[in-house]
C-alpha cells in the first residue's frame, strides 16, 4: 500500500499550488481550539507559499505571534468564518481597521456546518442565532423542533412551532489537521480536547494534511480506536510539537 506520508510540512504543501488545490482567494480549514490542537507546522508552511486572500474557516484565529496569527501578520487572510477570536490582538486591528473580513458563528453552528459539508449536506435549520445578528439577511421558518415531532398525534391542536434559521454547510480547498498519531494511510487518531474540530474538517475538504506527534506503520492502529479513517487524509506529515500555552495560570501559594 502506497504511503501518503512527507518529510517536512513544507514539503507537504510545496506542489499544492501547481496542483491548483491552494490559490490566492482559496478556501482554508484548520483545525485547533486557542492553540490546542493546531497544525503549527503546516500553518507556518502555507504561510511560506506567499498564498493571499485566504478565506480561513477556523474556531478562532490563535495568538499574535502563533498559529493563525502568523498568517494574519502577513496579511495573507482576507476572511475569517470564526467562533471566537479574543485572544488575537492583530485580529482585533485588522477588524476594525476594515482590513479583514469576519463571518461570526455561535461554536455549534459552526461546529455543524463544517459536519454537515463533509457529510455533503447544502444547508441545515437551526434555532441558534434567531433573534440576534447572526440571523441577519438568512432565510427563517416557522418549524417543528424535532421534540416534539413524536407528538404530533398526542395533542389536538398539533405541535407548536417555533423560528429556525437557516445555516448553509462549508467546505474547503484545503483542510489542514493534527493528530496525534497516524499511519502511513493516513488513519488518524487524536488526543483528548485536541480532537476538537479536526475530525469534521478532515472529512470537509478537496484535500487534507495531517501534521501528527507520532507516525506507525499501516496496520498497527487498532481500527476500534481510529477516529478519522485514512480515506479522508490525502498526506500526512511527521512534526515536533511545541506544545505552547495560550494563558498560564498557577496557584501563588
Amino acid at each position: 500500500m502506497a504511503t501518503k506520508t512527507t518529510s517536512t510540512a513544507a514539503e507537504a504543501i510545496a506542489d499544492l499550488k501547481d496542483k491548483g488545490i491552494i490559490y490566492d482567494g482559496c478556501t482554508v480549514m484548520v483545525g485547533g481550539f486557542g492553540l490546542c490542537g493546531i497544525p503549527e507546522q503546516l500553518i507556518i508552511a502555507l504561510r511560506d507559499t506567499g498564498v493571499k486572500d485566504i478565506t480561513c474557516i477556523s474556531n478562532n484565529a490563535g495568538v499574535d505571534d502563533w498559529g493563525l496569527g502568523l498568517l494574519l501578520q502577513t496579511r495573507q487572510i482576507k476572511k475569517m468564518i470564526s467562533s471566537y477570536v479574543g485572544e488575537n490582538s492583530t485580529f482585533e486591528k485588522q477588524f476594525l481597521d476594515g482590513d479583514l473580513e469576519v463571518e461570526f458563528n455561535p461554536q455549534g453552528t459552526l461546529a455543524e456546518r463544517i459536519r454537515a459539508g463533509g457529510a455533503g449536506i447544502p444547508a441545515f435549520f437551526t434555532a441558534t442565532g434567531v433573534g440576534t445578528l447572526v440571523a441577519e439577511g438568512k432565510e427563517t421558518r416557522d418549524l417543528v423542533p424535532p421534540k416534539q415531532l413524536a407528538k404530533i398525534n398526542q395533542s389536538a391542536a398539533g405541535p407548536s412551532k417555533r423560528e429556525f434559521v437557516l445555516e448553509t454547510g462549508l467546505f474547503a480547498d484545503l483542510a489542514l489537521v493534527k493528530a496525534h498519531t497516524a499511519d502511513h494511510f493516513g488513519n488518524l487518531v487524536f488526543n483528548k480536547t485536541a480532537r476538537n474540530f479536526n475530525p469534521m474538517m478532515a472529512t470537509a475538504a478537496a484535500f487534507t494534511i495531517a501534521e501528527v506527534d507520532e507516525l506507525v506503520p499501516t496496520g498497527q492502529l487498532d481500527p476500534d480506536q481510529i477516529h478519522t479513517p485514512g480515506g479522508f487524509v490525502d498526506r500526512v506529515v511527521q512534526t515536533v510539537s511545541e506544545k505552547r500555552i495560550e494563558q498560564r495560570t498557577v496557584t501563588t501559594a
